[in-house]
């Protein structure tokens, strides 16, 4: 199967998948993730923890040194310059590790969401009709950038938080050697503080799921917007999409207000606490002062570890974006969990080209019985949403059956490696997407440039192809193509990569009836050797197969040459009754790589 010609070729449902804001997955599942993020992360997180950590004990120590600092010079004592000297070298560790810190963050997040990203595109290329059943497109979108990006964030976050533990512990370890009886009103704050945290966790990464889920909506309804602008420009219903577009916006702005409002309450309680506690702290040990148990130093050190102490308060900022990345992470890991189409590791023995349905069921298809015979023209026909597509994705294996197996020159498809099955079978469509850097490149997929032009040339592109600004080598991006061009173009690498099957999915479309009968020649003279299975929607393409197969409903209702079909009046209704696909994702079938 060629990987770019691969098509999600599913008889599409009345609606798109519509998002939701749980995947039904194990609620650990963004955890993992997450954790693995960081793991992930490179060298970086750890340089993040080193700079965080250090930075950290600067801070513990300073206090200390400080109020040795104030003793001496209080005393008059020979050392206090010395300790100066130690509080000035502090200060500037504190500025040097908070700048390594911030170079480590941003170094982390783009490490951590490029491999994300890498994950994410693999894993949905790699599971192909499964993804699209699954998740609508633009939700895909969302999830693999924004949301990829949010999950990113999570070392940084995490590092950060787990850093605010160092002065957490020291402050209360410290005070508690200056004066256990000064700890008590520190212990109370922690406690407190940790209780506010837990309750912002909690509340903050289920509205970030609900305030993710309103935008992967809205990027869904805007895709399907853009794909079909010009049917909505000719039918003036601007304002009625622009209102579908954005309504999930009042859900969207509600949640954004709900975090705010769960931030801005979490933030002024653990606000409050620090002054509190550091009041307490200062009353009770300018009483032990008074009472000559505290030293002037041994008191500001005390105030400085109170705080210190209470660092968790600060730790709001990295709470919030670690909710948002563990919500994000748990709506990524729902699309790593769908499985990628599994592959065998068996070969093609010599073959014509058979392919044969053994028992073959799909949604809205049961073909039972079938074969295609090797080296034969058959034209599938049916009116819309007979199962055409369907039939033609499950022949070259853009999709699995739901029960039977198919079986190309007697080897099931499913046991085929994917470097086979991507070398035997080849697809062209009405709307192919070109990838690869240049037009030459979109053809061959890393074909010689002879088997390139020699395809361009049966699929009659060679000639408008030479026109172009560098002819073969124009960038794909900067060809100005037509619809009909670029379905030769798309039928060019069908004809390049295929060996022994080649599935045309209405794709001469666009082609005017001259165009159309020299491709028809050429599929009856050079890829003569191989089995061509065409979705046929023009009497004139089915008259030229060697057979046709009728669907209704799902089912062949009859099979044979276009002249015995053509006796039948529901037959030739069929032709009559077919129209284009309109202009949008819900009807039209786009590209996907399996």
């Amino acid at each position: 199967m060629n990987t770019s010609n691969a098509q999600n070729a599913a008889v599409a449902p009345d609606a798109p998948p519509v998002p939701g804001p749980a995947d039904a997955l194990d609620p650990r599942a963004g955890d993992r993730l997450v954790a693995a993020t960081v793991r992930r992360g490179g060298p970086w997180p750890a340089v993040l923890a080193v700079a965080a950590v250090a930075g950290a004990v600067c801070e513990l120590v300073l206090p200390f040194a400080a109020g040795l600092t104030i003793d001496g010079f209080v005393t008059a004592a020979p050392g206090r310059l010395t300790w100066l000297g130690v509080c000035a070298a502090l200060v500037t560790g504190v500025v040097v590790c908070e700048a390594a810190a911030v170079w480590a963050r941003g170094a982390t997040g783009a490490h951590a969401s490029a491999w994300l990203r890498r994950t994410l595109v693999r894993s949905i290329l790699g599971a192909g009709d499964a993804m699209r059943a699954r998740f609508a497109e633009g939700d895909l979108v969302t999830r693999a950038g924004l949301n990829a990006e949010e999950t990113g964030r999570a070392p940084e976050s995490l590092v950060g938080a787990l850093a605010l533990a160092v002065p957490t512990v020291g402050g209360l370890v410290a005070l508690t050697l200056i004066d256990p009886l000064l700890t008590i009103a520190l212990v109370a704050g922690i406690a407190l503080v940790l209780l506010v945290l837990r309750a912002f966790m909690r509340a903050g990464t289920a509205i970030a799921a609900g305030y993710q889920d309103a935008q992967g909506r809205i990027a869904t309804a805007l895709l399907d917007a853009l794909s079909g602008v010009r049917t909505i420009a000719a039918a003036g219903t601007e304002q009625r999409e622009t209102a579908r577009v954005l309504a999930p916006l009042p859900a969207l702005r509600a949640c954004g207000m709900d975090l705010w409002r769960v931030t801005a309450s979490a933030g002024a309680k653990a606000g409050v606490l620090v002054p509190v506690v550091e009041v307490a702290v200062l009353a009770a040990g300018g009483l032990r002062m008074a009472a000559g148990e505290l030293t002037v130093g041994e008191l500001y050190a005390a105030a400085r570890y109170a705080v210190l102490g209470l660092a968790l308060s600060t730790v709001l900022g990295y709470a919030g974006g670690l909710a948002r990345a563990r919500s994000a992470a748990g709506r990524v890991a729902g699309v790593l969990a769908v499985p990628p189409v599994r592959h065998g590791d068996r070969t093609l023995p010599p073959g014509p080209g058979t392919v044969e349905f053994h028992g073959v069921t799909a949604p809205g298809l049961d073909v039972g019985d079938l074969v295609i015979d090797g080296g034969s023209t058959t034209a599938v026909v049916g009116r819309s949403g007979a199962g055409k597509s369907l039939l033609a994705a499950l022949a070259g294996r853009l999709t699995d059956p739901e029960r039977g197996t198919v079986t190309l020159d007697g080897v099931p498809l499913a046991d085929l490696s994917r470097a086979e099955l991507r070398h035997a079978v080849g697809f062209a469509f009405a709307r192919p997407v070109l990838v690869g850097g240049t037009v030459a490149e979109a053809i061959g997929l890393g074909a010689a440039e002879s088997a390139t032009r020699a395809a361009a040339r049966a699929a009659c592109a060679d000639e408008f192809i030479r026109r172009l600004p560098q002819g073969y080598a124009t960038p794909v991006t900067e060809a100005p193509l037509s619809g009909g061009e670029r379905q030769r173009i798309g039928l060019a690498r069908a004809f390049a990569q295929a060996n022994r099957l080649l599935v045309l999915d209405d794709a001469t479309s666009s082609l005017d009836t001259v165009t159309e009968r020299r491709v028809s020649e050429a599929l009856a003279g050079g890829t003569a050797a191989r089995t061509r299975l065409i979705v046929a929607h023009r009497p004139g393409t089915a008259a030229r197969a060697d057979d046709v197969i009728w669907l209704e409903d799902g089912r062949v209702r009859a099979r044979g040459t276009h002249r015995e079909l053509w006796a039948d009046p529901a037959y030739r209704a069929v032709f009559q009754r077919h129209s284009p696909p309109a202009e949008t994702p819900r009807t039209a079938v786009p590209e996907a790589v399996t």
